[in-house]
């Protein structure tokens, strides 16, 4: 047949053996650009693992729920807060590469005498790896003014004593700017492919598709990434019943905070870790300006305590549409003008004053002095003190006059019951349960069989406690006298 064809019969097997060793050679170049591909993709992935030197720093004044709010987003039900700096960690998890990693967390005290520990949670080595919470609470809106521009300064000085060269500064406050100006919308949920998702979650965006900066945005960048986040918002509602806010002073508040996250060009976070509002939206947050991970909710602002406003979304324009609600107060009108202290409602003199309690022995003790007297000391009685007054004789133990606390023969009246003994016996009981040693008042002289009395065990406590119902028997009876003669007087003069 190869000679019908006029080629020779090694020609034929020269031509086969050409094409075979093309094929050959194409199947190994496949190969190889296969296994580059394999190690590239390898290297890829261990490339984009969670950085595990990534850390949040979080200030705010003390009661702002700094510590609350960090236990929230840890899962731990019982926070514990301590003092000075102290140091937690978050577990992050990204679902997509199936990786974890820890989230450094700095929480420094309130008190100004600490600002000097912000060295060790904030230094030249973790600058560009660092993000500021700054808290504010809801229950003290008021202080809101005072209280951010306070930390903005003392961040933006301890930032300044940073050894941090010009290049460095000048970069990190770039790299703000560009992430404002990559800000895109969520896409719809319905579609994973979204190319908004996409954006998002490579983090990564073209210089073409960057938009110029809003009126009014980061007008002070101090370079790091920063989220206000507002605490204890379901305090709101004491603020209506026991403040008379309003929703337009709500309104006045939140376009005042949003105004103040533009400048500075920070998110905005309205929390309640009570009614867990946003908590979890936050920790989304958080890790998707850190790490990178899609966060796929959109800006919140309807509801008044779940506000949610994402850094590169706000402007003016969107702020103003609070302005429409509010009637008695501007949006130039000064903060504290509109938002002031309460002022207490209580006076002094309404105070309730504060009683100091008597220890109790010292007052049994008296007590039992009050009956060894005879009720002598019982002198500051309104119903003796007016029969005083009018002529009486002073009453002194023993003394046999009329109105001697020491009567012999006592007959009990209807004012004088026949458990005359039983404050006595009380006082006396409590003396002997709390001192171990019963109560000896002293036997009146003339008590009636004092000497005839047997004794108990070598001890006088039947003719104590006859002597002691004697003398309360004949104060109850002098007490019910005096008041029948100042009621007969009182009539008489009538």
């Amino acid at each position: 047949m190869a000679l019908d064809m006029g080629l020779p019969v090694n020609g034929t097997n020269a031509l086969t053996s050409s094409f075979t060793s093309k094929k050959k050679d194409a199947s190994t170049a496949a190969e190889e650009n296969l296994w580059s591909a394999i190690l590239s993709e390898v290297q890829k992935q261990g490339s984009t693992k969670l950085p595990s030197n990534k850390s949040v720093l979080v200030l705010g004044d003390n009661a702002t729920g700094k510590t609350t709010l960090i236990a929230k987003l840890q899962g731990v039900e019982d926070p514990k807060k301590g003092s000075g700096l102290e140091y937690a960690y978050i577990d992050v998890k990204d679902e997509y590469r199936d990786d974890t990693t820890r989230l450094g967390v700095w929480i420094l005290d309130g008190d100004p005498g600490h600002t000097n520990l912000l060295r060790y949670a904030l230094n030249e080595t973790n600058f560009e790896h660092t993000l500021v919470i700054l808290t504010v609470s809801m229950t003290e809106p008021w202080a809101w003014l005072e209280q951010l521009n306070h930390w903005i300064k003392v961040l933006s000085e301890h930032i300044e004593s940073l050894k941090l060269e010009p290049q460095e500064k000048q970069e990190a406050r770039q790299r703000l700017i560009t992430s404002w100006q990559s800000y895109c919308e969520v896409g719809d949920d319905l579609d994973p492919g979204s190319p908004v998702k996409r954006t998002m979650r490579n983090n990564s965006v073209d210089d073409d598709d960057l938009l110029p900066l809003t009126e009014g945005a980061l007008t002070t960048n101090l370079g790091l990434d920063i989220v206000v986040v507002v605490t204890k918002t379901d305090y709101m509602t004491t603020l209506e019943k026991e403040y008379d806010y309003r929703d337009e002073h709500f309104d006045f508040i939140q376009q005042w905070i949003r105004r103040f996250c533009l400048q500075h060009g920070t998110s905005l976070f309205y929390t309640s870790v009570k009614e867990d509002k946003n908590c979890d939206l936050l920790y989304k947050y958080l890790t998707h300006r850190i790490y990178g991970l899609p966060f796929r909710t959109p800006a919140l602002f309807v509801e008044k305590d779940a506000v949610l406003i994402p850094a590169g979304w706000d402007s003016l324009k969107k702020i103003s549409i609070l302005y429409e609600n509010m009637q008695s107060c501007k949006a130039e009108d000064y903060y504290t003008d509109i938002i002031s202290p309460p002022q207490s409602r209580k006076t002094v003199a309404n105070r309730e004053i504060e009683v100091q309690t008597e220890d109790e022995q010292t007052f049994l003790s008296r007590q039992q002095e009050i009956l060894k007297q005879g009720g002598q000391m019982r002198g500051e009685s309104p119903l003796r003190t007016q029969g005083s007054n009018k002529g009486m004789q002073p009453r002194t133990p023993g003394s046999g006059g009329q109105g001697s606390p020491i009567k012999v023969n006592v007959k009990p009246t209807p004012a004088t019951p026949g458990n005359e003994g039983v404050l006595a016996n009380f006082f006396n009981s409590l003396l002997h349960k709390k001192s171990g040693s019963p109560a000896t008042p002293a036997t009146p002289p003339n008590a009636p069989n004092a000497a005839s009395t047997p004794r108990t065990n070598g001890t006088d406590g039947a003719i104590d406690k006859l002597a002691v119902r004697s003398d309360a028997a004949a104060e109850l009876d002098r007490l019910t006298r005096s008041a029948k003669k100042e009621m007969d007087y009182s009539q008489s003069e009538c």
